[in-house]
Order: C-alpha cells, then sequence, then structure tokens
C-alpha cells in the first residue's frame, strides 16, 4: 500500500492507493509534480485579459472512437472556443475538467462514503483507526461513526483522514478530454487552439529626465501577468497590443466630466507616421524574441524600447473648471512634454501603460518624481505627461464679476494670479475649461493676452512668469444658455 499526504499539520487527508488501473495512470500522469503535459505552445497575449494558446502534442491515437486527454490547459479555458485537428481524426464531444483535487475536494466527494479516522494519541504515539461515513462538510466535517455523530476538528490533536481512492472526477491539473474518431491507429500530432483569460500583459517606461539638458532616457518594458492557472512552458509567445471585441466583456464607454480634473497623462496631438514594426489587421505585434516559460502566478518582464537622448521639455499647466474662483492659490501641475515621432522623438509606436520619470538629484543618484498613464500611442504623436503638482509655481483665480444679462445670458470676469518662487523663469499653460456644457455657450468677449482655443470646452493662454515672479491674466466671458 502506498500513500500520498495531500495536507500536513494536525489534520492531514491521506489516499491508500492500490495497484494502477487505467483510470488512475491517466490521473498519475496529471500529478502536479510530473513534467508538463504540454507540447509545442504558442501563446498569443493581448492587452484586455485575454490570449489565444495553441498547442501541438504528439500522441498515439487510437483506430475507432476513443478518448484523448490533455492536462496542462488553462484552468480558465473557454471551452466553447476549443478548436481540435489531427490527421485523420475528428472530434466529436468535449469535456474539460476543472474540479481540481484537493483536501477539500476530497471531502466533498467523499459525501455518503466510508473513510478512515486515525487518531494518534500525542503521548503513547499509539494510533487508532475507525470507520466513518462522511454526512456533511457543510462548514465543517460531519461523521457517523458507528451510532454516534461526529464533527471531525482540527484542533491539534493529530489526526489523519484516509480515502481508498481519488473520485473519478477530480483532477491534480485543469484537464481537457475530447472524444475522437479515427480512421487509422498510429502517433501523430495532435493540435488543440483555445481562447482564455488570466493572461495579459502591459507597457511599463522608465524615463531618465535631464530638464537642464532638455533630455529623457526611455527604456519599456513589457509586462506580462499569468493568473491562469498554468504554465507554459518554453512558448512562443506574441504580444498584440491592442484590444480586441468580446461579446461577453464589458465595452469601453466615456463619460464627459462638467467639472474637469486636474490634467493627466495626455496625447496633445496623435501622430501619422507607421512603426516598423509587425501589424495584425489594426494591431502591432510585439513577439518575445526567445521563447520563454510563463509560470502560473508570475509576472514577468522583458525589454522591448531603449532610446537615449530624446527631446523633452518641462512645463507647468493649470486648469481651472467652469468659471470659478478658489480661496487659496493651487499648484500648477509637473508636466514633461515629448515625442514619439521617428526624427526627433521616440520613434516608435508606444503600447498602453505607465511612464515613470526620474530626475538626478546633486549627488547623481536617480530619483523618482512622479508617473502617468497612455493610451496606445501611435508613432508621431506629441504627449503631455503629468508628474506632479509644483511646490513653487502657484495660481488663484478670482471672480471678479458675474453679472446677469437677460434671461438667458451670463458675463463672468475672472482674474488669474500666477506666482513663480523658483530661480528661473517658467511658462504656465493657464486653461479655462468648462466653456462648453452642451446646452451653454460661453465665448471671451475680453482678455489681456490673446488666448489659444484648444477645443470647444476650453480656451488655454500661456503665460510667461519671471524668475522669482508674479504675472496676471484677465479676461471676460459671456456666456449664452
Amino acid at each position: 500500500m502506498r500513500q500520498l499526504l495531500l495536507a500536513g499539520g494536525a489534520l492531514a487527508l491521506v489516499l491508500a492507493a492500490s495497484p494502477l488501473t487505467a483510470q488512475n495512470a491517466a490521473q498519475d500522469s496529471a500529478n502536479p509534480v510530473a513534467p508538463s503535459a504540454q507540447g509545442d505552445v504558442s501563446v498569443t497575449i493581448y492587452n484586455n485579459n485575454l490570449a489565444l494558446v495553441q498547442d501541438v502534442r504528439t500522441l498515439d491515437i487510437a483506430r475507432g472512437t476513443s478518448r484523448i486527454e490533455f492536462p496542462d490547459v488553462s484552468a480558465q479555458i473557454r471551452p466553447e472556443t476549443l478548436s481540435f485537428a489531427a490527421p485523420g481524426a475528428s472530434i466529436i464531444e468535449q469535456n474539460f475538467d476543472y474540479d481540481l483535487l484537493s483536501p477539500d475536494k476530497l471531502m466533498e466527494k467523499a459525501v455518503g462514503q466510508v473513510v478512515t479516522i486515525v487518531r494518534t494519541n500525542p503521548a503513547t504515539g499509539a494510533e487508532t483507526r475507525e470507520q466513518a461515513k462522511v454526512l456533511a462538510v457543510n462548514g465543517g466535517v460531519v461523521l457517523q461513526i458507528g451510532s454516534r455523530i461526529e464533527v471531525l476538528r482540527d484542533d491539534g490533536l493529530p489526526v489523519r483522514v484516509i480515502f481508498d481512492k481519488v473520485p473519478p472526477n477530480l483532477r491534480a491539473k485543469p484537464t481537457l478530454s475530447v472524444k475522437v474518431d479515427s480512421d487509422r491507429a498510429g502517433t501523430r500530432p495532435a493540435s488543440i487552439r483555445y481562447l482564455t483569460p488570466g493572461l495579459g500583459w502591459s507597457a511599463d517606461y522608465v524615463a531618465l529626465f535631464d530638464s537642464k539638458a532638455g533630455k529623457i532616457d526611455v527604456q519599456g518594458w513589457v509586462t506580462l501577468t499569468n493568473n491562469s492557472g498554468t504554465t507554459y512552458t518554453n512558448a512562443n509567445t506574441l504580444l498584440v497590443a491592442g484590444a480586441v471585441n468580446q461579446n461577453d466583456a464589458p465595452q469601453p464607454y466615456s463619460i464627459r466630466r462638467p467639472y474637469p480634473i486636474s490634467p493627466g497623462g495626455k496625447m496633445v496631438q496623435a501622430g501619422t507616421e507607421t512603426a516598423n514594426r509587425e501589424r495584425l489587421g489594426d494591431f502591432y505585434l510585439y513577439p518575445i524574441a526567445q521563447r520563454t516559460t510563463i509560470a502560473s502566478n508570475q509576472t514577468k518582464q522583458v525589454s522591448f524600447l531603449d532610446v537615449q537622448a530624446v527631446p523633452a521639455q518641462a512645463t507647468y499647466e493649470f486648469t481651472n473648471a467652469w468659471l470659478a474662483g478658489s480661496d487659496d492659490p493651487q499648484s500648477a501641475a509637473s508636466v514633461v512634454k515629448f515625442s514619439t515621432s521617428k526624427q526627433g522623438g521616440l520613434g516608435d509606436a508606444l503600447p498602453a501603460g505607465t511612464v515613470r520619470f526620474y530626475m538626478k538629484d546633486a549627488s547623481g543618484a536617480p530619483q523618482f518624481i512622479g508617473e502617468n498613464s497612455i493610451g496606445h500611442t501611435p508613432m508621431g504623436s506629441s504627449l503631455a505627461l503629468r508628474t506632479g503638482d509644483a511646490f513653487d509655481v502657484k495660481v488663484k483665480a478670482t471672480v471678479e464679476q458675474r453679472q446677469k444679462l437677460g434671461d438667458s445670458k451670463w458675463r463672468t470676469t475672472m482674474r488669474y494670479e500666477l506666482t513663480n518662487a523658483k530661480p528661473e523663469a517658467v511658462t504656465v499653460d493657464l486653461v479655462q475649461s468648462g466653456l462648453d456644457w452642451g446646452w451653454t455657450d460661453t465665448r471671451i468677449s475680453a482678455e489681456s493676452m490673446k488666448s489659444e482655443r484648444r477645443d470647444a470646452d476650453s480656451a488655454v493662454w500661456h503665460v510667461p512668469v519671471g524668475a522669482n515672479g508674479s504675472a496676471t491674466v484677465t479676461a471676460t466671458f459671456e456666456t449664452r444658455y
């Protein structure tokens, strides 16, 4: 008799195994410590928690109708997406066994069955064995031992439960089985292809910013995450930059904010240059150069971008929501601007991800100064990414006057006071938003310096503020309802 320890501690579950039958042999081949049963694996990973797995295995298929098992498939496989192909064989039906072997599952499957309870006297080491029928496992194990009912508890005393066999529908690993009809017997390649959630990727960028030189060094990393419950061994991995449509996935939607938030990562202008990368339809492909093993519950990073001395500019931006004032001066946002163009930029299309900025201190050590996210960015785009709030650059917006000119017309006079405590001059992009709510029309009738209408909802003034100095901008707005 052979015993397989399934759980340690004071309460242990043990399987007493008889010589292997054909069915038990199949289960033993799915032992979690056994080598992977996968063959030539290819994994295509999309951004929106989706992957395509293609696995080609060499199998000995019998003539006529037989059942073939594929252990080591994703625990989150979408069975309805399965495609099976083998020369001379056609699929009849498929089953996915996702009830995985565990102590809890063993007890659940043993309801109504007889197991052996082994107790060890901690003082003498003597063992006592009793036959017990499992009545229920609802929040605890209820047993019938002879004429008494007992609750099995993990109370620190050495107790083991011994099972005669593993239930046929419990697997050590997620297992796909297919029933096939083959016109001949023999060994041949058999391939399966399926979609699964639990695999995803994003891009992470590390940017070292030299504000005096006006340059950034950018390194891009692909970050793979595998929560599918299965390891993909020595896989040929391809990443797709883009979110493919899925009928059962929540669809993105946009909400227009009546009160704009402070500026975040944004694409000032979309690029029109084509990156030198392979494309699939409307998506860019990022292949991993060498085969790699993507372990279960693992995060893996692979470098895909390394560019030095890209022109960049440190700027400041302040957005005033609607035509409202503030009681106290507010910090302007610190913003880094750069391009992804081939000439004078990163020279690549950027998959969506997070850009983290660093800057060297007086000793030359890089220090973190902020981060922001970007969407899928075509080559040739202009980016303005907020890194934080400026300590020395402040803006105070004041409503000087608000007049009602009629039943559906108002006039608002605003004053913006900008201060700069830095030892060098700065330029602040002063943005007044909330000019178009859909049912209103707001126009600038007077202003102390020329503005630029960024869009229907906002206007911007590029305000120079001298070193250790201040500047004031005034504007009059007329709003029609």
